[in-house]
């Protein structure tokens, strides 16, 4: 260990639409929702992460919520830049110095990221004191996180359904063979929850509301063998303008969802179609992935697996796979260098 190592600290970074999660060693120390919120006077932030998702949709119009991340990449450069700072400051074992260590990181990014989208990452990560700065294509983390050995001359499929983006990939050898990122996720589930919620039921609902829907409810099927129980949901009555509660079923849930997952059901008939023989049938012995907030969605596996005719299997801790697999390539950066986008 050099006299330089001890200024310099790893850490590995899951910068999500939806949650950002931070990797110091070997643990999760931060996992946090990806919202800041911001005084409007004075242009200060106030509150990051799971403080300003409290005020998300109650604000008044001095304080403004703000997601920084939007599909998967930084919309709002100075806000993103504040809420890494901010929550990198949280790591337990960083606030206890006196000094601000240099840091050497790994950030996963969308496989379909842009040049200039990758730059905005990268200079973000710079100026909260990121000396040494690696990028990883999330659907390469996902599968590392997932405990696939991605160096084997053997074809596996990853479906990453986060926030802002599903990315859908084929890996062999450490390189990603054929791709697809679609703008098709999370987020969107919300809004169609939603939409459903305005059209079927008059009923106005904010995404948090919608998200605890998707949470407690959704699902991607209209039969399920363990189906939830119905939910009462409130919010305001679009013709009265009073609040009303409503009950609803999974089922309805399922029906608000099938557009949307019938998207990225062709987006994984479409990589499949693209993918080597050689590769598809070593895909078809082995299954594909699933990772992923969205990956939890109930009967999601199944629909896909009914689709693909192929075996689904979701990671253990579908959540943190990518920050996994990010920590991973943390530890053992020179194994993995060929995968890192530098």
């Amino acid at each position: 260990m050099s006299f330089f190592d001890f200024w310099t600290e790893s850490i590995a970074i899951d910068l999500g639409t939806a949650n950002t999660l931070i990797i110091h060693n070997d643990k999760v120390v931060v996992d946090s929702p990806s919202i800041v919120a911001l005084d409007q006077k004075s242009g200060k932030i106030i509150a990051v992460g799971h403080e300003a998702k409290l005020m998300h949709g109650k604000t008044h119009e001095n304080i403004k919520t703000i997601r920084p991340l939007k599909d998967g990449v930084i919309a709002d450069f100075n806000a993103s830049e504040q809420m890494i700072g901010q929550l990198i400051k949280s790591i337990p074992n960083l606030n206890k110095r006196f000094y601000s260590p240099s840091l050497k990181m790994v950030i996963c990014i969308p496989s379909g990221i842009t040049e200039v989208e990758m730059r905005a990452v990268k200079e973000s990560a710079e100026r909260v004191n990121g000396k040494e700065v690696y990028l990883i294509h999330e659907p390469m983390a996902a599968a590392i996180g997932i405990g696939v050995d991605i160096m084997q001359p053997k074809g596996n499929m990853i479906i990453d359904i986060g926030g802002g983006t599903t990315e859908i990939a084929v890996i062999a050898m450490a390189g990603i063979v054929c791709d697809k990122s679609v703008k098709i996720a999370g987020d969107v589930f919300t809004e169609d929850i939603v939409y459903y919620m305005r059209t079927q039921h008059n009923l106005a609902v904010g995404d948090r509301s919608a998200e605890n829907i998707k949470i407690n409810i959704g699902s991607a099927l209209d039969e399920l063998d363990n189906p939830p129980d119905d939910m009462q949901v409130q919010g305001r009555d679009l013709l009265s303008g009073k609040p009303k509660e409503i009950s609803i079923g999974y089922r309805e849930i399922s029906k608000a969802l099938d557009k949307s997952i019938i998207r990225i059901e062709e987006s994984v008939m479409e990589t499949l179609s693209q993918t080597p023989p050689e590769l598809a049938a070593d895909i078809y012995n082995t299954g594909i992935y699933l990772a992923g907030g969205g990956s939890m969605l109930r009967g999601l596996d199944k629909r896909i697996s009914k689709k693909t005719d192929l075996p689904v299997f979701i990671a253990e801790d579908p959540l943190r796979a990518v920050v996994r697999g990010t920590g991973i390539t943390l530890k053992n950066i020179d194994r993995y260098k060929s995968v890192l986008v530098t």
